[in-house]
């Protein structure tokens, strides 16, 4: 009997998999959209440390009730093909992951309806059903998605020859080191200098033409 080959897919979630940026969602509530964007524009375009742009625009939520953030989360758009390409790539065996520096009440959401098998987020703190403004998890630098995908591959013997990521922005940058398939996905310029493939229409179904 032929030894089945561990593949690993790796997604982005924000402007990838999810169509927008929960950050942006959310600063819609306390209508602080446009300070939220220029911030996030920064981090993914390179111009500003992922971390401190995370604990700034995290500290802006602060105040926002816990459960409207949740009910935010739980309707945030899938980017055109997300579940498709999914779909395709588990038929071939893939072990499908999303590595988020956003936030877990966004991607475990995501994770039930376009059925992946696992999820890396960070976690919003909050006390008495209010964000506090601070914030925790494994996603938070921008070595984060590498180290990450570096232990995945180890612990399940998967070859950087059998790993495909996807992302858009800057904190992708250090995943696509480990990967021999290194899809930017409607990205900043700073990402496809990493990229052998680039993808600027809204669509992930269009993944199949490269597996």
């Amino acid at each position: 009997m032929e030894k089945k080959i561990p593949k690993l897919a790796v997604f982005d979630f924000d402007s990838t998999l999810m169509d927008g940026e929960t950050l942006g969602f959310l600063a819609k509530e306390l209508s602080l959209e446009e300070k939220m964007r220029s911030i996030t524009k920064k981090a993914m375009e390179g111009e500003m440390d992922f971390f401190e742009s995370l604990i700034e625009r995290v500290m802006l939520l602060k105040g926002l009730d816990y459960q409207l953030a949740k009910k935010i989360c739980q309707n945030l758009p899938l980017i055109k093909g997300a579940e498709e390409i999914i779909s395709v790539l588990k038929n071939k065996g893939y072990y499908c992951v999303c590595f988020s520096g956003g936030f877990d009440i966004a991607t475990e959401v995501l994770k039930e309806k376009i059925h992946i098998h696992a999820t890396f987020a960070n976690t919003l703190h909050h006390k008495n059903g209010i964000l506090t403004g601070f914030v925790g998890g494994s996603m938070m630098f921008n070595d984060s998605k590498g180290i990450l995908l570096k232990k995945l591959q180890e612990i399940f013997n998967i070859a950087e020859e059998n790993t495909l990521v996807v992302g858009d922005g800057a904190n992708d940058i250090s995943m696509f080191q480990y990967a021999k398939t290194r899809i930017a996905f409607c990205a900043k310029p700073i990402l496809k200098e990493y990229a052998n493939i680039i993808i600027d229409q809204k669509d992930l179904s269009l993944i199949k033409n490269y597996i």
